[in-house]
């Protein structure tokens, strides 16, 4: 095994044309510049979270300042387990942790997500396989790895930021492709690593969730080199580990806080639900999966089938006892804490507000341990297991409260319509000879993009590029822009040159 100097050499410049004669600074706040002043960052000021602020009347976090707060967060976890001496050994054993790292994957790790947030990301998934043959589908992940693939992987055209290999290793939450990297496949494990596995539904469609489309595997593979026999193949990288923690952090606090700012999120509902499973665990905990099923409406049955859950897919770590005192927690901090007066808007409500984001961060980024030997399931970056159930009882507030809510379903269906209709006309528009010089430019570049990276004896291979320029195209639109784009192809727009900016 290298030195950890001679490894840290590598993971500096692997992957990347520059030289630390070419720089005044840390390659790693480089490569944090050029994610942040890329187009592909700003856009995401106009990309759905979780709601799209146009809807909900009130500001609500988008994908910018989700990214932005990851960063954050990720900077603490890392910083704090840079400056325990005791952990420094291990950290350097499995490839090392560079808060710049950190810092750069989490402000990059969103950067390929869709219009219309995880909504558009199904979609799209669903439209790339189904309708444009595309066997790679879409996934948000992979495409943020796209959008940073390195130029000296994909050639003078590409789109790429040229990052470091040890930034482009960070990102990959899923160091996998959907179907046959690495072998054997993580889907096949048994349990299969968190994201890999396979939807029930559709069972030949590979992994769920994935890090790079078999177009960007060789960088992939270069940015993952430098931890070869450090860590396992499907394992993510401790700068990884630490932005999806720090992910799953910022997710569970901040959509909290945004739907008590637009009254979602009500006192009473969430009280009786938790509550009620707490007055009546050993009743809820005694009856059977169908029983629970049948009373499903009734307050406290969605906390029991999450208690079931946890226990059914993290066996490693979910514990009765712990589950417990994290309902009572967030129902202390929660419900006679946060709900307990409706957001007015005053400044002293948004103190408050602040103050239950900052008082949550704190106690998360102090529970932060790091493991030689992580379960299948976690990474070797994680939680204390008090702390990880918490963050699992936060977001099922926000998953029971929020997602399921019909008006929201509505909202999104329509969503949906929107994105489907909208390749539908793209590709209408790629098959019409009439029109190629007439075509988008940047759609034109996306096709000719596509078919370099495909072999020259790929079945369709035309066919293939357009579709993957088409959900390229796509996925690279902010909300606002894809409504546009398709009031503009429905000629339901008049307005002929404001709507031009979107091509």
């Amino acid at each position: 095994m290298e030195a950890p100097a001679d490894a840290r050499a590598r993971r500096l410049f692997g992957g990347s044309a520059r030289t630390l004669g070419d720089l005044a600074g840390s390659p790693f706040r480089a490569d944090r510049d050029r994610i942040v002043s890329s187009p592909f960052f700003a856009r995401l000021a106009g990309v759905t979270q979780v709601v799209s602020p146009g809807g909900s009347g009130l500001l609500v976090h988008n994908r910018l300042t989700h990214s932005l707060k990851v960063a954050q967060v990720a900077r603490a976890i890392a910083e704090r387990l840079v400056d325990d001496e005791e952990r420094r050994a291990l950290l350097d054993a499995l490839g090392g942790c560079d808060p710049d790292v950190v810092e750069a994957a989490a402000l990059a790790h969103d950067l390929g997500h869709p219009p219309f947030g995880h909504l558009g990301e199904r979609v799209l998934d669903r439209l790339a396989r189904q309708r444009l043959g595309l066997t790679d589908g879409f996934e948000g992940n992979a495409q943020s790895y796209r959008i940073v693939t390195s130029t000296e992987i994909r050639g003078a055209a590409t789109t790429g930021l040229d990052l470091t290999a040890a930034v482009r290793a960070a990102m990959l939450k899923y160091p996998w492709t959907r179907l046959d990297h690495p072998d054997p496949h993580p889907r096949l494990l048994d349990p299969p690593p968190r994201g890999a596995t396979v939807p029930p539904d559709d069972p030949d469609s590979g992994s769920s969730k994935f890090g790079a489309y078999r177009t960007e595997l060789d960088d992939l593979r270069q940015a993952r080199e430098p931890f070869a026999g450090r860590i396992a193949d499907w394992q993510q990288t401790v700068e990884a580990s630490v932005m999806d923690t720090a992910d799953d952090i910022a997710y569970a606090i901040h959509d909290v806080e945004d739907f008590y700012r637009v009254g979602v999120l009500q006192q009473g509902t969430v009280a009786a639900e938790l509550m009620a499973w707490q007055r009546e665990s050993g009743h809820f905990r005694a009856i059977t999966d169908p029983a629970l099923a049948g009373v499903a409406r009734r307050p406290g049955a969605a906390i029991e089938r999450l208690r079931r859950q946890l226990h059914r897919k993290d066996g490693w770590i979910a514990d009765d006892e712990a589950f417990a005192a994290a309902v009572e927690h967030v129902r202390a901090e929660l419900v006679e804490g946060l709900l307990a007066l409706p957001f007015d808007g005053s400044i002293e409500a948004e103190q408050y507000v602040a103050r239950f984001s900052a008082r949550w961060t704190t106690r998360f980024v102090d529970a932060i341990t790091v493991t030689a030997t992580p379960s299948m399931r976690s990474g070797h970056v994680l939680l204390a297991p008090a702390q990880w159930h918490e963050v699992q009882v936060l977001k099922f507030v926000h998953h029971r409260f929020v997602l399921a809510r019909p008006d929201l379903a509505l909202h999104q269906r329509g969503q949906a319509r929107l994105l489907g209709t909208l390749v539908e006309a793209l590709w209408e528009w790629l098959l019409d000879p009439e029109e190629e010089s007439r075509l988008p430019r940047r759609l034109h570049d996306l096709v000719e993009l596509a078919e370099a990276e495909l072999h020259p004896r790929t079945a369709d291979r035309l066919g293939r590029a357009r579709g993957r320029a088409i959900i390229d195209f796509v996925a690279q639109l902010t909300d606002g822009q894809a409504v546009a784009m398709l009031d503009v192809l429905s000629g339901r727009s008049g307005a002929l040159w404001t709507d031009a900016f979107v091509l």
